[in-house]
């Protein structure tokens, strides 16, 4: 009695997963959840960096101490850290254990971790490392969410709309970092806690509309969880990414800790054991990391100009806030407090670039492929810095507008095209994967930009700033030893300062020397004035560096995605007549021998699409021929005729008779065969069972063949017998099962009878 009600709760859960999945409207549902969870977790990666003077603020700590900058950029870059290290990993379980499941468990970890974050009764270091430790679990949930919400947007757009949607959910998401400096800009000076809480309603309300309406359709691979893989991987790209982000803080009379015994130690030592992942992934059965997606040009292409313009963007937007904070604002009337929220706000131009051009060019890249518009778009945005470097540092505000609106252009140009190139490259079963290693690239490039801008900054400024800095102390009355002990403070501490919208010299000098100044002295050195004369020459000498390196990076982006190719969608491979080895059909049941044959058609089955048996041949009906199955061809091919609207679905098992359906369209959705009646949504689900209908059959393989020949869906089924097979068209219909023959001499041994196949809703 009491599995009854888990049955019914099953049978339920399925009823509603076809009547959501079979509603046209339900991949606008899946675009608007995961672009919800996406927008979310990249909100969260830069809202902390507009509102950490408050956030310090409110848990008394000073950021500027010698002992707490690391405090401050872990912080910032804790985040950033573990989601680039953990993506592939949930990617590939995704792809194992459902990557509808994945997502929704990183809605419901990156809910509860955004309360956490608000709930401290501490105050100094203690608190801050509490929001440090809180802040990487909510990277965790953010990792969830990034890894597998590509895929499920894949799974859920055919091919010919998957640039404009996956092209919307790209955009959303980089648009998030910078709406995120515009939110904790309005929230920290309001309650440093909204700064988490705001995402707590939305992600409660997500985590629900996810675990009730998102399904999934696409194809699950059973494997075994490579834990070798995922610890090499996880150890090795944390230890580089903790290296970077140590490496650009003062060591001992360094200006950057690039000398630093332990920098050095992480960098080299998690180069080595990324080597040693690389190793462990060509030994195990079931890599984490896919190394063989490389040998597609499209994937490789894409991931290489995807990291190369990360590295290009990811540090432009900690500059530009440096250069509006610390010089341009408080020139034009901005206090130094008030410079964290207006940085942010005139930095909207590039918010709206991306959003104009992203799903434009998403849309067009469907039509006509990813290589015109991602390349055109790093030329664009290489073009961009070039005109930010001739800028003058203190501008006029009109033209920096136009510049960053062509850069926000020229990114969305690139991004959206870009991500649906590189998801359309993907096997369908290696999607999760796939999306999880693209946004590896995607995130450890804003790390690494971060690195790099940053330290070309600092040597910039580490050249000319100490001696301007004594000099211009020194003329205002500040004594030689005070205006040396600052000058030889390093230059990553005057960064921050202006980072964080503290006045610079007040924070710099202290209370006790400026209470012994002129009035008049004190006045001027505070002021909005002073300091950002002072820097603007050396600053002006690190934009340039700086600056260099984004156009160089952006070009050999440019360059890496023309070499991309053509337009590639890894269902939509062509076909060749007549190039596979077909093997005699055998006669159909109810024919005489040495009659006409039906017209056939044979397909042949890769190693990308294992088979679980021998080879099979079965008749088809409708003249659909014969659907066979080869467990080392790597391509499918058609070598016979067949109805140009007609597609088979072929069900193979080792030791029992195939079963061979047809199923064909009317044209725009219209059933072709009579007495059908159901359509598809786009997915079939349903049971495969053995010698009778009660004796559910796992690891029966199942394959749509389109007219082409083409195998457009492929899936296997569960313990339970069941499967779900997405990937047809919309409106297709069933016909009537052919009638199986004997199997072939050979056939491994077994019941021998036939398969049956049980379809949810109106098939049976």
């Amino acid at each position: 009695m009491s599995a009854t009600p888990a049955v019914d709760r099953a049978a339920r859960r399925r009823a509603r997963a076809a009547a959501d999945t079979s509603s046209p409207r339900y991949k606008w549902v899946v675009l608007s959840n995961t672009t919800l969870g996406v927008l979310m977790a990249t909100i969260n990666g830069s809202i902390m960096l507009i509102a950490l003077p408050d956030i310090f603020r409110g848990i008394r700590i000073d950021p500027l101490q010698p002992g707490n900058t690391s405090l401050l950029l872990w912080l910032i870059m804790g985040y950033l850290v573990v989601t680039a290290a953990l993506v592939v990993s949930f990617g590939r379980m995704g792809d194992i254990y459902g990557r509808v499941r994945m997502y929704n468990a990183g809605f419901a970890v990156f809910s509860v971790f955004s309360v956490l974050l608000s709930l401290t009764w501490m105050h100094g270091t203690a608190t801050a490392l509490w929001l440090i430790l809180m802040r990487v679990a909510q990277g965790v949930g953010g990792a969830m969410l990034m890894a597998n919400s590509n895929a499920i947007i894949t799974d859920a757009f055919p091919a010919d709309q998957r640039g404009l949607a996956l092209g919307l959910n790209q955009v959303a998401g980089i648009a998030g970092s910078f709406i995120g400096l515009v939110l904790g800009g309005l929230l920290a000076p309001v309650e440093w806690r909204l700064v988490f809480l705001v995402s707590v309603p939305f992600g409660v309300f997500g985590t629900f509309w996810a675990y009730r309406k998102l399904h999934d359709t696409g194809i699950r691979r059973p494997a075994r969880l490579d834990w070798w893989g995922n610890l090499t991987f996880a150890v090795g790209l944390i230890s580089v990414l903790v290296g970077i982000t140590y490496g650009i803080q003062p060591y001992r009379g360094d200006t950057m800790g690039w000398t630093n015994p332990g920098v050095l130690a992480a960098l080299v030592g998690g180069v080595a054991v990324l080597l040693i992942f690389g190793v462990v992934e060509t030994r195990v059965a079931e890599p984490m990391f896919r190394m063989s997606l490389f040998r597609i040009r499209a994937f490789a292409a894409g991931n290489l100009a995807s990291l190369l313009s990360g590295m290009g963007r990811g540090g432009l937007m900690f500059i530009l806030i440096i250069w509006l904070q610390g010089i341009w604002l408080p020139r034009h009337g901005y206090s130094f407090a008030e410079t964290p929220l207006w940085a942010g706000i005139y930095m909207l131009p590039l918010t709206v670039g991306f959003l104009v051009a992203g799903p434009v060019s998403g849309w067009l890249s469907d039509r006509f492929g990813a290589r015109p518009f991602a390349t055109g778009g790093m030329i664009v945005a290489a073009g961009s810095f070039v005109l930010l470097a001739l800028l003058p540092v203190d501008f006029h505000y009109g033209t920096f507008a136009a510049i960053l609106l062509l850069n926000g252009i020229g990114m969305g140009l690139f991004a959206s095209p870009n991500r649906a190139g590189i998801m359309n490259s993907l096997p369908a079963d290696q999607r999760g994967v796939g999306g999880g290693m693209s946004t590896t690239f995607q995130n450890s490039a804003m790390v690494l930009s971060i690195g790099v801008f940053f330290s070309l900054m600092i040597l910039g400024l580490a050249t000319t700033l100490p001696h301007a800095l004594s000099d211009g102390l020194v003329s205002q009355g500040v004594p030689a030893a005070d205006a040396d002990r600052v000058a030889a403070l390093p230059p990553v501490s005057v960064l921050f300062a202006s980072l964080l919208g503290y006045n610079p010299v007040q924070t710099l000098l202290g209370p006790d020397v400026l209470a012994h100044l002129p009035a008049g002295h004190t006045a001027y050195l505070t002021g909005r004035g002073f300091f950002p004369a002072l820097i603007s020459g050396p600053f002006a000498h690190g934009l340039t560096t700086a600056f260099a390196f984004a156009i160089v990076a952006c070009l050999i982006a440019a360059v890496a995605s023309w070499l991309r190719g053509g337009k590639y969608v890894h269902t939509d491979r062509p076909t060749a007549v007549g190039r596979a080895e077909s093997a005699p059909a055998p006669p159909v049941p109810g024919t005489t021998p040495g009659a006409a044959a039906p017209e056939r058609a044979s397909v042949r089955v890769g190693a990308d699409v294992p088979d679980p048996g021998n080879t099979r041949s079965a008749p088809s009906p409708a003249g659909l021929g014969s659907a066979r199955a080869g467990p080392r061809d790597t391509r499918p091919h058609l070598t016979g005729g067949a109805r140009r609207d007609a597609y088979t679905l072929v069900v193979t098992a080792r030791g029992y008779r195939p079963a061979v359906y047809a199923m064909a369209t009317g044209g725009n959705g219209r059933p072709a065969t009579a007495g059908a009646t159901d359509r598809t949504n786009g997915q079939l689900t349903g049971v495969v069972c053995g010698p009778g209908p009660d004796s559910p059959l796992p690891g029966a393989a199942l394959r749509a063949v389109d007219p082409r020949g083409v195998i457009v869906a492929y899936a296997t089924t569960g313990h339970d017998g069941r499967f779900q097979l997405p990937g047809l068209p919309h409106g297709l219909s069933a016909a009537t099962r052919a009638e199986a023959p004997q199997a072939p001499p050979g056939t491994p041994g077994g019941p021998g009878g036939a398969l049956h196949l049980r379809l949810d809703g109106a098939w049976s």
